[in-house]
């Protein structure tokens, strides 16, 4: 599960071969979700509301980037690191 950004303790995780739709995993303590990349929201799980906000605003600013990984690992590539939130 490739390691793709990592911010103010967040970890953004996309999986090879994952299912649809096209989202990321971000995980923060013992707190995990899945976003979905387009359009970007909270899928399935949970992350604590100023966690969550980062991870949406960060999305928002690289949604390009993430949808290229999301091809990328799914033609079993290795995926591009993205800029974290500063």
């Amino acid at each position: 599960m490739p390691e793709i950004s990592r911010f103010f303790g967040v970890i953004i995780r996309m999986y090879y071969d994952d299912h649809e739709p096209p989202h990321f995993h971000a995980i923060y303590g013992s707190d995990e979700a899945q976003i979905g990349i387009d359009p970007i929201k909270l899928l399935q799980g949970n992350l604590p509301h100023r966690a969550l906000s980062m991870v949406l605003e960060w999305a928002a600013l690289h949604q390009a980037e993430l949808k290229e990984n999301w091809k990328r690992l799914h033609a079993s590539q290795t995926a591009n690191k993205i800029e974290p939130l500063k």
